[in-house]
């Protein structure tokens, strides 16, 4: 696919590991110039390091998206060194699992602050500079199908990823005529090291033989919807869509 990436400021929000890891990787080779945040400085520093030796750029901005005043001080920081966002990969994410009735104030607070409050927020840092400078921008927030299906003992995480998904037709309702394309990504069962050992594990397996085509995703499987999302031109018509890429485990 062509885009029109290089040279674009790009924010990637959880970029420590996981998913948001491979999209700063995926971004940095299109040409991007990468604001990192998360925050395991030491990991952050690292993924840095390597995309400077690919020959690209990345400043690392440690910031605790669940808090506001941090994500602010974070994209001040950014548009003073790099310059005004032009992207935005709002990845942050976790996941807390209980029983509806067992379920902790403290895991609750801590679900919905990272990756519903703290989403909102980093998207409107994002968006206000590229209101203030006049630019055209997209946000790609990263959900997850379990903003249409309900899964077992993660009912705030379900919960938040449909408020993503509902945010993100706000934002494209209401920044669209800033020139601003917001999108939702919205992965299906994909291995990264926050699934730990459970898909090596018994039900794991149960579970990925109980898919379609009875096998995981890859980062690298998301790879070019990212990149069609981010581009200004291959993505002009497309805004406030919340795309489904899970192998057919919906159908």
């Amino acid at each position: 696919m062509s885009t029109d990436i290089a040279g674009k400021i790009a924010w990637v929000t959880g970029a420590s590991s996981g998913l948001g890891h491979r999209f700063a990787q995926v971004l940095a080779a299109e040409g991007a110039i990468l604001a990192l945040t998360a925050r395991r400085v030491d990991r952050l520093e690292a993924l840095a390091a390597e995309i400077a030796a690919r020959g690209g750029r990345a400043l690392v901005v440690p910031a605790d998206t669940a808090d506001v005043g941090g994500v602010r001080a974070a994209a001040r920081q950014i548009e003073a060194t790099l310059g005004p966002v032009d992207i935005l990969v709002n990845n942050a994410g976790l996941s807390r699992q209980a029983r509806l009735e067992d379920f902790s104030e403290a895991d609750y607070d801590a679900v919905l602050d990272v990756d519903l409050k703290g989403a909102f927020f980093v998207a409107q840092a994002a968006a206000r500079q590229m209101i203030a400078h006049k630019r055209p921008g997209r946000i790609v927030n990263i959900a997850s199908v379990a903003a249409f299906r309900a899964l077992g003992h993660q009912a705030p995480y379900s919960m938040a990823k449909a408020g993503l998904v509902a945010l993100t037709r706000c934002q494209a309702r209401e920044w669209g005529r800033h020139g601003i394309n917001a999108n939702a990504i919205c992965p299906g069962y994909i291995r990264t090291e926050i699934g730990g050992d459970f898909w090596e594990t018994e039900a794991g397996a149960r579970l990925v033989a109980s898919l379609p085509r009875k096998r995981m995703g890859e980062p690298r499987d998301l790879d070019g919807l990212l990149l069609l999302l981010c581009s200004g031109e291959a993505s002009r018509f497309i805004n406030g869509a919340a795309m489904v890429a899970d192998d057919g485990s919906m159908v």
